[in-house]
């Protein structure tokens, strides 16, 4: 598997490249703010923060530039590498690290990975994280969305997650909200490089209880691991505790479903959504 790659000065100066370029696109245009309003419906005071650097932009605010400016897709490339910023910095490393990954352990005991979100199931997520405009909701979707891509193409790693049965117990509000984020993990499990498997109930107690655990092996054969809580996160890069919440992640996968009795399990809960759901056809 090819050695991913990342340019984390470069990476860093990426926001404020992407907000500069918005703004030279608009003075060379010679449109006004209110002309640009016209041309893709986004509020004046929207479209001056794009390109003061006050807001990151949703993707799909940055593909209207384009079109409007006739740059291809040149700013949604720039959002797609200053993406980051919207994260925050305790994640930063963590995810230039997982883009160089080869492969990836994940442990969640409460919601789906970001990586197998769909978008209305990660909506509702970021909506109880914190108060936020429909706007800056919309963006941080977007980011959290995008990252998806390191799971494709031919050096994609081989990602492996242990769900815990609460995971895929706890609903979203809406039925066919779930049931599409059910179904997509359903996809996801057929991948050649995906392989998930269910932590039951009755599994027991366990030292991993309460978080989520992400294991990275990079290319230099080096390994780091990233425990989070709701509101903390922390990178583990010490051999010793990596060592250790490697060991911690193999003695639970021994007590998780196999992949094919995942496969079924889910298949059983989506069975007992249908059936409970009288507004769903199928």
């Amino acid at each position: 598997m090819p050695k991913r790659t990342s340019d984390p000065g470069g990476e860093a100066s990426a926001r404020r490249m992407l907000h500069e370029t918005v703004k030279r696109l608009r003075d060379r245009s010679g449109m006004t703010l209110e002309e640009l309003h016209d041309a893709t419906t986004y509020d004046r005071s929207y479209l001056h923060k794009l390109e003061t650097g006050a807001r990151l932009g949703s993707l799909e605010a940055l593909a209207a530039l384009d079109k409007v400016y006739g740059t291809g897709e040149q700013l949604q490339q720039l959002w797609s590498l200053a993406r980051d910023d919207a994260f925050g910095s305790r994640y930063q490393r963590f995810m230039r690290l997982e883009r160089e990954a080869t492969v990836q352990y994940k442990y969640a005991s409460s919601t789906i990975p970001g990586l197998l979100q769909t978008r209305a199931y990660a909506t509702e997520v970021l909506e109880h994280a914190r108060p936020r405009d429909a706007a800056e909701l919309q963006e941080d979707v977007d980011a959290r969305m995008s990252r998806q891509a390191i799971l494709d193409g031919d050096d994609a790693p081989y990602f492996r997650a242990l769900l815990d049965e609460a995971v895929v117990r706890r609903a979203a509000s809406q039925p066919a909200v779930w049931l599409e984020q059910l179904e997509a993990l359903l996809e996801w499990q057929k991948r050649p490089n995906v392989t998930l498997q269910v932590l039951p109930f009755s599994a027991g107690l366990h030292d991993l209880m309460g978080g989520a655990l992400t294991v990275l092996w990079l290319a230099n054969g080096k390994a780091v691991a990233y425990l989070e809580g709701s509101k903390s996160g922390e990178l583990v890069e010490e051999a010793g505790r990596v060592e250790e919440l490697r060991l911690s992640y193999d003695l639970l996968r021994d007590k998780a479903l196999s992949p094919e009795q995942t496969t079924e399990f889910i298949q059983q809960l989506i069975k007992e959504i249908r059936a409970c759901d009288p507004a769903d056809p199928t």
